[in-house]
């Protein structure tokens, strides 16, 4: 029997108009470049595995909820973003940018599934098998339970998956699979959209836990259309500079955890390791005070990190100075500048500012106002920061210092690095009573730079 194909129609985002082929423009409403493709009839035949389950509808009470267990990767930071291990049956997404080590993390996971005696079957649309088994030869020792396949049609992965049932299902990476029944090439939006759809069907069906990588735009953005992200369970993002060794791992969305937590690690000649305490892992090569240096008490996920943020208030010779910011949000910056010429009496008119997070991490919290703002004025006055300071706090616009969450694990993690000096938000704090540091409550950030410039 031959294979029905697909019809393939283009719909625009915006509006809906429907067409029979790409437009740049859509007549309708007038948007550009928004039409994507969508699969309008499907095969008779699907072509992989048919299931045969009970799609009958059933009460919440004969479901077993509380039976279901996680399963740990034994990657300690990767099981904490995930919320305690990968839940059986469940999609996930992880994305980053090229080169930032997302294959190198999940090659690590299968590899210690497979120890535990867990079959692990590993597809790569990218490398070939030796390709594979040379990387993760480097990772560590394999076993007979990790199986590893090149293919990217989606129909004859899943029709091997159904035949090996493993309990992992790991695809490297989505934008490489295709299915016959689109006659688009792999990596468009109707490919990448079908071919999750397929994945997630088996893993809701079969139990198996699936995960995917998916690539990153230059804009940022996880390439493929927008609905990938509503349709997997969870979504991971692995962020950092390929320059740095540092990598950060979060959970923009996590069906069964928090999306609070993060987990850093550190690219080595070995692949990844974790980083169990990462408080002062930026402060390794900080030199004590130095102009237009602040050391801030902020949270990665849940956990204080100590971060140090550098600011270079430098004459400009053009008429328009220029505003830099790296790792830290450049919209903040100007206001930060804003308030210190309202409020202080600064003129940045004159200077160009450059603002950078130390460690190629970005700091993304309101708590990084106060050291940014202190640094800035530390670098336009040329007058360092005391020694052993830690600075942390939200700056309103009206020069207001505010509070800000888990202030008390912050100083804590910072008072075990040796810190002994605190300027924070003035708040009631509920510290031990063998805490001997030194806390200097501000409500404003005229308090504050008194306080620091004495």
């Amino acid at each position: 029997m031959a294979k029905t194909k697909a019809k393939v129609s283009y719909v625009c985002q915006n509006c809906g108009y429907v067409t029979a082929s790409w437009l740049g423009k859509c007549p309708e409403c007038g948007t550009w470049n928004s039409f994507s493709e969508q699969l309008e009839t499907k095969s008779k035949e699907q072509g992989y595995v048919h299931y045969a389950g009970n799609t009958r509808p059933r009460t919440v009470s004969s479901v077993a909820a509380g039976s279901v267990r996680r399963m740990e990767t034994g990657i300690h930071e990767f099981d904490r973003v995930l919320g305690g291990g990968i839940v059986p049956g469940s999609l996930v997404l992880l994305s980053g940018d090229p080169g930032i080590g997302k294959s190198t993390i999940l090659l690590d996971a299968a590899m210690r599934f497979s120890q535990k005696q867990i079959k692990v079957l590993y597809v790569s649309g990218e490398e070939s098998e030796e390709q594979t088994a040379m990387r993760a030869g480097r990772l560590g020792t394999c076993t007979d339970s990790l199986l590893i396949m090149t293919a990217s049609e989606i129909g004859n992965i899943l029709l091997q998956a159904e035949h090996e049932k493993p309990g992992l299902l790991v695809i490297d990476s989505i934008q490489t699979m295709y299915t016959g029944d689109l006659e688009t090439s792999a990596g468009s939006v109707g490919q990448v959209r079908e071919c999750t759809a397929r994945l997630l069907r088996y893993a809701k069906t079969s139990g198996t836990a699936v995960l995917i990588i998916g690539h990153m735009t230059k804009d940022g953005n996880i390439a493929g259309p927008r609905l990938l992200e509503h349709m997997v369970d969870v979504v991971l993002q692995f962020e950092g500079e390929r320059s740095y060794a540092f990598r950060v791992l979060r959970a923009l969305k996590n069906r069964f955890g928090s999306t609070e937590e993060c987990g850093i690690f550190s690219m080595e000649q070995g692949g990844l390791a974790e980083v169990p305490n990462p408080a002062g892992l930026f402060l390794e090569e900080r030199v004590n005070e130095v102009p237009g240096t602040a050391i801030g008490g902020c949270l990665e996920g849940n956990r204080p990190v100590m971060v140090e943020f550098q600011a270079l208030a430098a004459r400009t010779p053009y008429g328009m100075p220029r505003r830099t910011a790296v790792g830290f949000d450049y919209n903040r910056v100007n206001m930060l500048i804003a308030v210190l010429e309202r409020r202080m009496g600064l003129d940045f008119g004159t200077h160009d500012v450059y603002v950078n997070v130390v460690g190629g991490i970005r700091v993304n919290e309101t708590a990084a106002d106060l050291p940014v703002l202190a640094a800035l004025f530390s670098s336009y006055r040329n007058r360092p920061v005391p020694g052993g300071t830690v600075i942390f706090g939200e700056v309103g616009l009206t020069g207001e210092v505010r509070r800000v969450q888990a202030m008390e694990r912050r100083i804590a993690d910072a008072a075990k690095l040796g810190f002994g000096r605190f300027v924070v938000p003035d708040a009631k704090l509920r510290l031990p009573t063998e805490f001997r540091g030194e806390i200097i409550r501000v409500r404003t950030v005229e308090e504050a730079i008194q306080t620091l410039f004495k």
